[in-house]
């Protein structure tokens, strides 16, 4: 049965699978299974051992019907004629197998008759070719062997010939400098020493021994010769240890050479900056960086030529080609601390990637390509970092150095150049900054290759880092830090209260730009250009939240506007407590005029509104006016004092006050402190407000007698028309002004006010007094309200002007009618 161990054909297979299945060779063995198999058969069970054809018509009669009968009849009929095919071609293919086996044999049998008379022939013939081959080789036997005598004595001969030539040789090859040749010459003579050299051979054995001695000393000082070429100095050293020469010492001295090379191949500053920019430019060789690379190949080539002399020595020359590598980049830490940029950067790590690549090759085992892959993922880690520290510090320097430049050319301080300056400098430079990461990604140095998702996590992480560290320092700009102090670098130039206000005032500004511009912007680049990254892990979150930047700087924005108020109110209440404390207030004389503290006053009011419209946006002018029964903002509009003048002061002034505190009653309620918004008036106006509420205050903290009561009244009525004018809130204003009177009267030993033709009188001297100082003040003013459409305002200017004076209204007139012809002119062009 060997046939069967023999691997079937597909067809044989088949073949027999069909004798088989048609022969039921296995039926005995198949019954046991079929009781449990009948009820899960199947209509695909007919071509299994197990095959019941009752089971199986059955199962065909109650799912098919009669025409899927009739198609399973045709298919059976077809499908048992190819089975009938298939076993005729099977026994005539056996058939023909057994007739052509039957005559291979019968020709065989026919074949073997003449062998054997053929075999003995040949044998007969080899028989007498050996016996004349016996005879040939008895005639020549002797000549062969005198030959092979003479022979080996012809070699000997030689040998001994070489042997004293040998110092001859050597000695030639001494003056050719051909140390391989002597070396190779004399370790071939030395079996022939060590036998016969103390006896034969003696005088050449000494004459050569002191020829070796001479070329032993000259390849040892080729192998320290800084003139000779690595490769040279490498086979000087192979050829000292062909001559058994002690090369432990060798192995030293050749490894100190080696570490000093190590440190001259180190890069340089003063150097790496050209080197670094031509390696960036392929069309042209770089000499500092050619240089450095052959130095680079020769290091490469002595690591090589020193495994082959001390093959044990891997550990050695991984150590000192790690050592290169980390020097390489202990300079790169040091060149990144300047301010450099991507270009530079690419350059020196493409000549420390090259390095490392010709490194690799000769010392495998060192594995310097995963090796530097820390020390670049620390180098450009902190070029990253250095990158958000220089843009933090331009940001700075744009916020504080342009009052430095404008106060040494003599210049007054422009918040405005600042704020436009700070504006530029945290968007354009964010954005300059993420296209020189960009060219990082760009690159497809091995390294960075490598550090991609490290760098995008690193960018993204800078950004969030760097806003928060950025809302750090514009608090310590703002003076709100406790460590403001000890950082003097930080606050250089902002010395004096006013820039260090304006300055608060640039900050809030620059806050909501960050906010509003910024932060979109550079949350739109991050997106197109910095998606990915994940080395961090996600279960850390997201580097980059705009979200949480965002409301950082909105919470900043309105701090710092806060701060600019508190700051500005603090400065003016200090006014205002000079004022209010350096007067004996009961000792107080009449008054004459209005007193200088209102001047000074509305010069620090007009400081503010200044540095506001320098920096904030203008808001839409409300002007709210509470209509109340009882108001108490103007003495001469008032029909309740004017009726009770000829009172007695004492009993008038006592009804007065009553009027004062019933008025409150029936007024309508004034909200005076809202919230700030980032507008002009918004912030005049709650400072306006805070000042006169810290008047109102200082007020209640003095004694008046009548001449100082007077005196307050006459300040604050004053004060009203220009103080409306700077302020949004009217009837705010209003109510405040008239609370310091009701404060002033309700401290006052003798609460009688001014009469109102006295108080018009002083006021008009007051106003005359100005415009002579500055006379074209109010006409500039009202100028500025036609170029900016605000007629409300213009009725107040002019009844400010004294009515006779006609060039005044003249002027006014005229800025009417050019005014007229402009809006003409511009609803033509619309039409």
């Amino acid at each position: 049965m060997e046939v069967d161990d023999v691997p079937l054909d597909d067809k044989a297979k088949r073949m027999r699978d069909l004798l088989s299945s048609f022969y039921s060779l296995d039926h005995s063995m198949s019954s046991p299974d079929t009781s449990s198999s009948s009820k899960y058969a199947t209509l695909d069970a007919i071509n299994t051992t197990s095959f019941d054809p009752d089971q199986y018509m059955h199962l065909l009669v109650h799912k098919s019907n009669l025409e899927g009968l009739l198609q399973k009849h045709v298919e059976m009929a077809a499908e048992i004629k190819n089975l009938d095919t298939d076993l005729q071609m099977l026994v005539y293919e056996n058939y023909n197998k057994f007739i052509s086996a039957t005559d291979t044999i019968k020709q065989m049998k026919s074949n073997i008759v003449n062998m054997e008379a053929n075999m003995e022939q040949l044998l007969e013939k080899i028989m007498s070719v050996q016996c004349r081959s016996d005879g040939v080789n008895t005639s020549l036997f002797e000549k062969r062997e005198h030959i092979e005598k003479l022979h080996r004595t012809r070699n000997l001969l030689r040998k001994v010939q070489f042997i004293y030539d040998l110092p001859a040789r050597l000695g030639k090859c001494i003056k050719s400098e051909a140390y391989a040749d002597a070396v190779k010459f004399y370790t071939g003579a030395m079996p022939i020493f060590k036998a016969y050299g103390d006896s034969s051979f003696q005088d050449c054995k000494r004459a050569s021994e002191e020829a070796v001695t001479i070329i032993i000393k000259n390849l040892q000082g080729k192998l320290f010769s800084d003139s000779e070429s690595i490769q040279a100095r490498a086979e000087a050293a192979v050829l000292l240890k062909q001559l058994d020469f002690p090369v432990d010492s060798l192995k030293v001295k050749l490894l100190e050479k080696l570490e000093q090379s190590v440190a001259g191949l180190q890069l340089k500053i003063e150097d790496i900056g050209n080197a670094s920019v031509d390696s960036n430019d392929t069309s042209t060789d770089s000499v500092p960086a050619t240089a450095h690379e052959t130095s680079v190949r020769e290091f490469a080539e002595a690591i090589r030529a020193y495994r082959v002399i001390f093959p044990d020595s891997e550990m050695q020359l991984t150590k000192l080609a790690q050592d290169l590598v980390s020097r390489h980049f202990e300079t790169t830490e040091q060149y990144i601390k300047t301010q450099i940029w991507s270009a530079h950067l690419l350059g020196v790590l493409r000549i420390i990637w090259r390095d490392v690549l010709l490194m690799d090759d000769v010392l495998h085992e060192a594995a310097l390509s995963d090796y530097s892959l820390e020390p670049a993922r620390v180098a450009v880690k902190l070029y990253v970092s250095n990158k958000f520290s220089h843009l933090l510090s331009s940001i700075s320097d744009a916020l504080t150095k342009a009052h430095t430049r404008q106060k040494d050319k003599g210049e007054e301080y422009s918040l405005q150049v600042a704020l436009e300056g700070g504006k530029k400098a945290v968007l354009q430079g964010s954005m300059d900054v993420l296209l020189d990461f960009r060219q990082l990604l760009d690159d497809n140095l091995g390294l960075l290759v490598k550090l991609k998702d490290l760098i995008i996590d690193w960018v993204q992480e800078g950004f969030q880092d760097f806003f928060r560290a950025l809302d750090g320092h514009f608090l310590l700009l703002s003076g709100k830090n406790s460590s403001a102090t000890q950082d003097l670098g930080l606050t250089e130039g902002i010395q004096d209260d006013k820039v260090l206000a304006g300055l608060v005032l640039v900050l809030a500004q620059v806050s909501i730009f960050i906010e509003q511009n910024a932060i979109p912007r550079i949350t739109e680049e991050i997106a197109a250009s910095f998606s990915g990254g994940g080395a961090r892990g996600y279960e850390y979150g997201p580097a980059f939240v705009p979200g949480e930047i965002c409301r950082i700087f909105h919470s900043a924005g309105e701090k710092f506007l806060h701060i600019y108020i508190n700051m500005r109110t603090q400065r003016i209440s200090v006014l205002l407590k000079k004022r209010f404390t350096t007067p004996n207030w009961v000792k107080h004389k009449e008054p004459r005029e209005v007193h200088m503290f209102v001047d000074l006053f509305l010069q620090e009011l007009e400081v503010i509104r200044s540095e506001v419209k320098q920096i904030l946006p203008e808001g839409i002018r409300r002007h709210r006016r509470a209509d109340s029964t009882g108001s108490t903002a103007s003495s001469r509009s008032n029909p309740l004092r004017e009726e009770k003048l000829s009172r007695s002061n004492t009993q008038r002034a006592r009804s007065q006050l009553l009027e004062t505190h019933l008025a409150k009653l029936f007024k309508q309620k004034v909200e005076i402190f809202t919230k700030v918004e980032f507008t002009q008036e918004s912030v005049v106006t709650t400072l306006v407000k805070l000042c006169l509420k810290s008047l109102q205050e200082f007020v209640r903290l003095q004694t008046f007698n009548r001449s100082g009561f007077q005196q307050i009244q006459l300040d604050i009525q004053f004060l009203r028309t220009p103080l409306k004018e700077m302020a949004e809130d009217e009837a705010a204003v209003d109510f405040l002004l008239d609370e310091v009177i009701v404060a002033a009267a309700e401290r006052c030993l003798d609460p009688i006010p001014l009469e109102p033709a006295i108080l018009d009188k002083l006021i008009q001297a007051k106003l005359a007094k100005t415009k002579e100082q500055n006379p074209n003040t109010l006409f500039n003013c009202v100028r500025h309200m036609f170029e900016e459409n605000d007629f409300s305002q213009v009725s107040l200017r002019l009844r400010l002007w004294d009515p006779l004076d006609i060039e005044r209204h003249v002027q006014v007139l005229y800025l009417f009618w050019l005014w007229n012809i402009t809006a003409s002119v511009n609803a033509s062009r619309l039409q």
